[in-house]
């Protein structure tokens, strides 16, 4: 709680990173903003050709199934990029790190943060399919739409968590980088992102169980589909979330000394 409440107090210092990290990325790029929603969105229809043409998406998701991948491509995106930002996030900037009198978990959170701005900034693509499958009746929203910033702090607890376990341990051993890349690829198709939970047979189910993208999926989606939010996903999730942002303190403040004397 001690080092929670130092990087608090830094908030401010790391909202200015944040901005900083944002302004960098987008200031070379011809198209900017645009590149953060059109990977999802060409991702999200290349699936949607392959499992409605070619397999029988009605049978392994919710429908619309377009409106299906994109919520869980979205929230996606905001994972996988954040770990592997999280990853480097030291190594990247080493200089700065040893040089400046801030909590160094600041360093790592501040890629958390921006990426989730990028994923917020992606929303509104979201919103604009979900109004069209509305108007042509496809789509019925349900109360359970209000639980989607629940969602969101989760999906970040959990970010940070991963984050604080891995940006140390990339440091002392390099090859971690790699590692993360290959565990993503498992991660993906191990995610309820292109099907539903629904679909897993009973004997994988417990897979899914572990994993806390199932529940943070499910508050993103709950208000949008008929079979709703899936609470004991989301009691997991928020479990494993809880503990592991914990643990990721404990790992950070006890590799602490030794990242600095490598970096």
């Amino acid at each position: 709680m001690t080092r929670i409440r130092a990087v608090w107090g830094r908030r401010e210092i790391l909202w200015t990173l944040v901005q900083r990290d944002l302004r960098v990325r987008y200031s070379r790029s011809i198209l900017g903003y645009v590149w953060t929603v059109l990977d999802p969105l060409l991702m999200a229809a290349v699936y949607f050709v392959v499992f409605t043409y070619v397999f029988n998406a009605k049978r392994v998701a919710d429908t619309p199934y377009f409106l299906y991948l994109l919520s869980g491509l979205l929230g996606w995106q905001w994972f996988t990029a954040s770990v592997t930002d999280t990853t480097k996030s030291l190594i990247q900037e080493a200089r700065l790190v040893r040089s400046t009198n801030l909590p160094r978990e600041v360093w790592v959170i501040r890629c958390v943060v921006a990426k989730g701005v990028e994923y917020l900034l992606s929303l509104p693509i979201l919103v604009g399919f979900v109004i069209y499958y509305l108007v042509i009746g496809q789509v019925h929203l349900d109360w359970e739409l209000v639980l989607f910033p629940l969602g969101l702090v989760l999906q970040f607890v959990l970010l940070v968590g991963l984050g604080l376990v891995l940006a140390p341990i990339t440091v002392l051993a390099t090859d971690m980088q790699r590692v993360v890349r290959i565990v993503l690829r498992f991660l993906f198709y191990l995610s309820p992102v292109l099907y539903g939970a629904h679909s897993v047979p009973d004997g994988l189910r417990w897979v899914l169980a572990l994993n806390p993208l199932n529940g943070v999926l499910s508050l993103y989606r709950g208000g949008l589909f008929e079979r709703g939010v899936n609470w004991v996903d989301v009691g997991a999730a928020t479990v494993i979330s809880v503990a592991l942002v914990a643990v990721g303190f404990w790992v950070f403040a006890r590799l602490e000394r030794s990242v600095l004397k490598e970096i």
